[in-house]
């Protein structure tokens, strides 16, 4: 009898390495942003992994390239919901606001992918600029902002001068000050700005706040 077993264990093993990988990737994502690249081990990584230390070795090189391949999967995430965002049926106002709240939905939704951001800014961001990937996938969301921002200025509507990378970086910064700096925040002047009941308060604030900029009447 013909066996037909053999031509499908190469593919089962491409799965299981795939899911191996994915797992030492989901554990290490949690360690490095909950102590940071300095103080996370590999050793601790792999003992809460079905894996081992060798095999993490195996799969990236070392815990360098592990951070690196971290940092490039929760990039990707966030550039994969740039992806998907549909506002060419909008309007300019309407599209720039879509776009602010999912950048907030993201990042409320993503607390790791904030302390990750910030533990790679202490390393001067050497682990991004020494990634191709990341070089690679640039940013999706910033040719939509200059798609809006064209029409906007087109229809007479938008009078800021302002382009496409300098408003991702407004509306990047109230959705990362939001979850980084929640607890200080919190602490410093009693109010959490994470607090469930005042989500959206927050989140139509920031579309108002950036709509309000690109919009001003700038001819006195």
């Amino acid at each position: 009898m013909t066996s037909t077993e053999g031509p499908a264990q190469p593919a089962v093993r491409t799965r299981d390495a795939a899911r191996t990988k994915d797992e030492i990737l989901t554990v290490a994502t949690r360690e490095f942003a909950r102590i940071g690249y300095a103080g996370a081990r590999v050793d601790e990584i792999a003992a809460s992994t079905r894996t081992t230390k060798r095999m993490i070795y195996y799969y990236f090189g070392g815990k360098e390239q592990l951070f690196t391949a971290v940092l490039e999967r929760a990039y990707s995430r966030i550039r994969e919901a740039e992806q998907l965002l549909d506002v060419e049926h909008l309007d300019p106002v309407a599209a720039v606001r879509r776009l602010a709240e999912v950048t907030f939905d993201h990042h409320e939704d993503h607390p790791d992918f904030i302390r990750l951001v910030s533990i790679e800014n202490i390393h001067e961001a050497e682990h991004i600029a020494a990634s191709a990937e990341l070089s690679r996938i640039g940013s999706p969301a910033i040719e939509v902002l200059r798609r809006i921002l064209d029409t906007g200025r087109a229809s007479g509507l938008f009078t800021a001068d302002v382009d496409a990378v300098d408003l991702h970086a407004m509306i990047s910064s109230f959705c990362f000050f939001r979850i980084a700096n929640r607890h200080t925040f919190g602490a410093l002047f009693g109010r959490d700005l994470v607090e469930a009941g005042r989500r959206e308060h927050y989140r139509t604030m920031l579309g108002d706040m950036i709509i309000a900029y690109l919009t001003a009447d700038r001819a006195a």
